[in-house]
């Protein structure tokens, strides 16, 4: 198996929105193992996370837009790519600005700096999805189809057909992740003149610019049209090319618009959140499709996961026995319920515990048919993450663990007297200022029997 990747070093960039016009600083930095790709809006109190996502696309129509509790995150989708592009799992961006840079309408600069700084193998191995069967999603409205087969490696290809003589159908294929950056990073993001109108029009692209965008003339441009790009692109003159691009942009291919369809392919599926081994064929691709394409192999690949039940050797040695827990969490019997600690990462914590008729909580639920109440199921979850989260503090005896925030709690089998429970808990972002956030479950008898997303604190009591 692969290692996760991060870059080695921080790197920054400065460029302008290309739908707000404003200026933005961005800085990619060095990220642990599974945090994926996450934006940090350092402009924002409280410097709020917001990650790279399916389930936060809000919006596709100029690009693709994701929102968490009401911050924003704009048009991300070439820096992205650029990342995928240079087989990166974990890096962190931050943002000063909503809208990430246009530069050049591709994802040439962000795979510059990336490969300035060099890239580092981490740790823990990386996750792929598999593909193991035809995966497809299918907009009816526009016929934009995007299917997944299997294959022995992460390809795609785009097929598009714009109806208009100036450009027509086009194709372009990636045969491995590695053509990225010499065939793929460098197509820029491109325009129909009729589109531009409009755009021009709504106040849109106030950050556009004839270096950053393609732009196909597929109708006659009259005066007054020509006057209205004249002052929106600052140029005291702009012509059409022969062949039929506005102003004197060469292309770099002459199938550049269906390649740069293929590097929003790439930057879009990113949001799945785990790198996925198949042949993607998308046609007519667009954000829209794209992010839908996302969120379906998203929920598929957490369904494989739920019902693929992760197996521990109890008669290992432990990470930690109860006395080491005693150690570390302030909770004493009858409330401590983690037995053992069988793993202990940075970013990952596995605990037991055994559930015997002599728990005390079987007195009353219920006389004559004892299960386990799902809240302290939840309470021995937040315990074995409370090892996490102590472990990174030096002096634990003087902490004390608060719950901030449940959500997403779900029960879905019994847990009866006999039974081993299991506890897994990962981060879901990267420990700050004492608050862990993180998915847990808990497994019995093969089964997923409860899974809750969990925020505690420790706050120093002496």
């Amino acid at each position: 198996m692969a290692k996760q990747t991060t870059i080695a070093a921080e790197i920054s960039l400065k460029g302008v929105g290309l739908h707000t016009g404003q200026e933005v600083a961005m800085t990619f930095k060095p990220a642990p193992v599974n945090n994926g790709f996450t934006f940090v809006r350092v402009d924002l109190e409280g410097q709020p996370i917001i990650e790279a996502d399916a389930n936060y696309v809000v919006n596709t129509q100029r690009g693709t837009n994701l929102e968490k509790l009401g911050v924003m995150i704009q048009t991300p989708e070439h820096v992205l790519a650029a990342l995928v592009g240079c087989d990166l799992d974990n890096v962190i961006i931050e943002l000063n600005a909503s809208e990430l840079p246009i530069m050049d309408g591709s994802s040439k600069y962000f795979v510059e700096a990336i490969e300035k700084v060099g890239i580092i193998e981490q740790e823990a191995e990386r996750k792929v999805y598999v593909v193991k069967e035809v995966i497809s999603y299918l907009d009816e409205t526009t016929g934009s189809e995007i299917t997944v087969i299997p294959s022995d490696e992460y390809c795609v290809t785009a097929m598009v057909d714009f109806g208009t003589k100036v450009l027509g159908t086009q194709n372009a294929t990636m045969k491995s992740i590695k053509e990225f950056k010499s065939e793929i990073a460098d197509c820029r993001t491109f325009s129909f003149l009729h589109e531009l109108e409009s755009l021009l029009n709504n106040g849109l692209i106030k950050g556009g610019d004839l270096n950053n965008a393609i732009v196909y003339v597929d109708k006659e441009i009259s005066a007054e049209t020509m006057e209205n790009l004249k002052k929106a692109f600052n140029k005291e003159t702009i012509s059409v090319k022969s062949n039929g691009i506005l102003d004197n942009l060469t292309l770099h291919f002459p199938n550049e618009a269906a390649r740069h369809k293929l590097l929003d392919v790439v930057g879009d599926l990113s949001l799945i959140g785990t790198r996925i081994q198949g042949k993607v064929i998308a046609n007519k691709p667009g954000h829209y499709v794209n992010t839908q394409f996302a969120k379906k192999i998203a929920k598929i690949i957490k369904l494989e996961e739920r019902n693929n039940v992760p197996s521990y050797d109890i008669n290992k040695e432990p990470v930690m026995d109860i006395h080491g827990i005693m150690d570390l969490l302030p909770h004493r019997p009858p409330f401590l319920l983690v037995d053992k600690i069988l793993e202990l990462s940075e970013t990952h914590v596995v605990g037991l515990k055994n559930v015997t008729m002599n728990e005390d909580f079987f007195v009353g639920h219920f006389p004559g048919a004892p299960v386990m109440p799902g809240v302290l199921q939840i309470e021995a979850m937040a315990q074995t993450g409370g090892i996490l989260i102590l472990s990174t503090v030096p002096d634990p005896e003087n902490y004390l663990t608060y719950f901030m925030k449940i959500d997403n709690v779900k029960f879905k089998n019994k847990v009866l007297p006999g039974d081993t429970l299991f506890f897994k808990c990962d981060l879901i972002s990267p420990i700050r200022r004492g608050i862990c956030h993180m998915q847990a479950y808990a497994y019995a008898n093969g089964k997923l029997v409860s899974e809750a997303e969990l925020m505690a604190q420790i706050v120093k009591v002496k």
